[in-house]
């Protein structure tokens, strides 16, 4: 008897899903219903391969009414949707539990650019470097600068509030949007596309979806802010003893230079020997290694000569100080590229080298040296001949604590101590007042994280919010929550 009911229920939910599947398809067309096992492979992976999960289509509906009308179908049928951008994201935010995933990559319009009001409003589905150049045609800058920039769309940039290299000067994501377009999980569209940097009209909707990593809405458009672009850069990488003086070469770059300041890139020597060794065109651009390395950049708009006697005055300073041991500055725009690719090849540079564990946290920068001395000394404590790879932003406080595995260890032996490494490198950083998802999100990942960390009341309140918007919990559910 229960053989036959599960049976009969079987059947009764593949007739459910073949009925909603014809009402899809007949929304946006049957071309843009994936089905085939082929098509939906790459999109049930998360890019680390650490997550696998499960779906009944694909989804690629052409523009935001298109969007509301599948989300619409799906909420009456009580099937789940997953928003997907790039699919770049590093927290199994975008891996599927079931039902629909709907990505945006259609939704690829620009739709209006007003250079006075130093705005663009584009589609979800934009890729970053396509709005990037996009501005710079008019004369502009999106400072939003990732090394997933060439695949990576804006929508999912803005879902996971993402940070990036120019956090520093021009802040991340949520501080570079003033209006957003917003299906709900009902299908209503929030139209919230504003262009103003004065609109106190109540409640701040905005800033409840930029972040909310899909669990809210599906974020279909958003007007961003643009900036005056660069005309000159003086890029330069120097070697130091560590992050104590690096803390101290960053004040002085900050008191010098902050209104040109753009980027103060930390890096430990072994994570560049990763890049050195593994990057597409990477060499050492010293004649010798050194415990730690920073990467700085002035921007402005002004002469390239006066710019690049600011960076010279501060490096002279830094020198005399001792603060920094070597330095080789980008006598050409080949030569600067040159020193970003180091930094921009850390992440991939690590997968040859093994399994690695990773994270990304923030603390107050007073304490980024502290952090760093602090996070090696136990991890290599806890595990011998571990690998610590810190890198990132140390201008903001946000550092890439990364883990490779031992040489002579197994990856999945490695991976399983996944959870003990997170309460060491997680616990100092709360010590340190400090949060442990600085730019990536929370995701799959970091669930359990959030629930030990977060204050009680906050999570309280973002489980309620949660409830209000999307009491069905149908919108990227075993996300964040």
């Amino acid at each position: 008897m229960t053989t036959t009911l599960q049976s009969s229920a079987g059947r009764d939910k593949q007739a459910r899903d073949a009925e909603l599947l014809g009402q899809l398809r007949a929304a946006i067309g049957a071309a843009h219903v994936l089905t085939d096992p082929n098509d939906l492979a790459d999109r049930l992976i998360e890019d680390r391969g650490l997550y696998k999960g499960n779906a009944l289509a694909i989804l690629r509906p052409a523009d935001t009414a298109q969007v509301a009308e599948c989300v619409r179908l799906c909420f009456a049928a009580g099937v789940p949707i997953v928003p997907q951008g790039g699919n770049t994201g590093l927290v199994g935010g975008g891996v599927p539990e079931g039902g629909v995933i709907l990505i945006t990559q259609r939704l690829n319009k620009i739709r209006e650019v007003d250079a006075v009001n130093a705005t663009m409003t584009v589609e979800a589905g934009c890729i970053l470097a396509s709005i990037q150049a996009a501005a710079e045609e008019v004369g502009a800058l999106f400072p939003l600068s990732l090394a997933s920039e060439g695949s990576c769309q804006i929508g999912g940039n803005l879902s996971t509030n993402a940070g990036g290299t120019a956090v520093l000067r021009y802040g991340n994501t949520r501080d570079l949007v003033l209006g957003v377009e917003v299906v709900l999980p009902d299908g209503r569209i929030l139209n919230d596309l504003n262009g103003l940097r004065k609109n106190n009209t109540g409640y701040d909707l905005r800033n409840l979806f930029i972040g909310a990593e899909g669990t809210l809405g599906i974020i279909t458009a958003a007007v961003i802010k643009l900036f005056p672009q660069p005309v000159s850069r003086a890029t330069t990488m120097v070697a130091c003893d560590g992050p104590d003086v690096a803390l101290l070469l960053f004040e002085r770059m900050r008191s010098q230079n902050a209104d040109v300041l753009s980027t103060f890139e930390y890096i430990d020597r072994s994570a560049l020997q990763m890049a050195i060794d593994h990057g597409p065109g990477c060499s050492d651009p010293m004649m010798q290694a050194y415990p730690a390395y920073c990467l700085i950049e002035l921007t402005s708009t002004g002469a390239q000569d006066a710019l690049d006697a600011r960076m010279e005055a501060a490096l002279e300073a830094a020198f005399e100080a001792g603060e920094v041991i070597d330095a080789v500055i980008g006598a050409s725009e080949a030569q600067k590229d040159a020193l970003w690719a180091l930094r921009e090849n850390l992440s991939d540079a690590q997968k040859p080298e093994g399994a690695s564990i990773k994270h990304d946290v923030s603390v107050p920068v007073s304490r980024v040296a502290d952090f760093v001395n602090a996070g090696k000394a136990a991890c290599i404590d806890y595990m011998p001949g571990l690998r610590p790879c810190p890198f990132g932003h140390f201008g903001d406080g946000n550092l890439h604590f990364n883990l490779s595995r031992p040489k002579d260890m197994a990856d999945a032996d490695f991976l399983a101590e996944y959870p003990a490494f997170n309460r060491i490198v997680h616990d100092i950083v709360h010590e340190m007042g400090g949060s442990f998802s600085a730019e990536h999100g929370i995701g799959k990942v970091k669930r359990a994280e959030l629930r030990h960390y977060k204050d009680p009341v906050a999570l309280q309140l973002m489980t309620q919010i949660k409830q209000a918007i999307d009491p069905a919990g149908l919108m990227n559910p075993g996300k964040v929550l």
